[in-house]
């Protein structure tokens, strides 16, 4: 791991899962609504959120493995 843990890591980190909690949030209600169109904009910003939280983790050398196959 390339980047130390401490307060402002823990800080970053915990902003972009609220991050990623919301916008799941509002994806489950769009899928709820059965509403496509904002269902494919929720969708999108969700994954958006995962991108910068795994990006993030990258950048702080914490590597993830990907799932292959299922």
């Amino acid at each position: 791991m390339s980047q130390t843990i401490d307060d402002h890591f823990l800080l970053r980190y915990r902003e972009l899962l609220d991050a990623e909690d919301a916008a799941f949030d509002q994806l489950e209600h769009a899928c709820e609504e059965g509403d496509r169109s904002h269902f494919d904009l929720e969708m999108a910003a969700w994954r958006d959120a995962l991108v910068k939280k795994f990006s993030f983790l990258r950048h702080a050398g914490i590597e993830l493995p990907l799932a292959v196959g299922s």
